[in-house]
């Protein structure tokens, strides 16, 4: 049984910081390319972060030079530090595998950047 379990999220004044955190368990996480993706309201679902197997990322115009992805296949997490964050990052922030998605999907964890 596939669990992604998001974590980390919260309300921030934007130019702030968050880490988020996303658990797998149930997938061999260490053969997939793994990605953390978006969807603010009313907005399509994208990808903002990846990250291969061997550690390449690889990160969306809008977050580059700001957002950092990063895995540990011990531990099957991966992670998301989040710097200079805008009011346009304000969304529900997931994480999955990549380039096709598990059709699970987490509950997600919440990101408000305030103005």
């Amino acid at each position: 049984q596939v669990q992604l379990v998001e974590s980390g999220g919260g309300l921030v004044q934007s130019g702030g910081s968050l880490r988020l955190s996303c658990a797998a368990s149930g997938i061999s996480f260490s053969v997939y390319a793994m990605a953390w993706y978006r969807q603010a309201p009313g907005k399509q679902r994208e990808s903002v972060a990846i990250i291969t197997i061997g550690g390449t990322t690889n990160y969306a115009q809008s977050v580059k030079g700001r957002f950092t992805i990063s895995r540990d296949n011990a531990e099957s997490t991966v992670y998301l530090q989040m710097n200079s964050l805008k009011p346009e990052d304000t969304a529900v922030y997931y994480c999955n595998r990549y380039p096709v998605p598990n059709d699970y999907w987490g509950q997600g964890t919440q990101v408000t950047v305030s103005s």
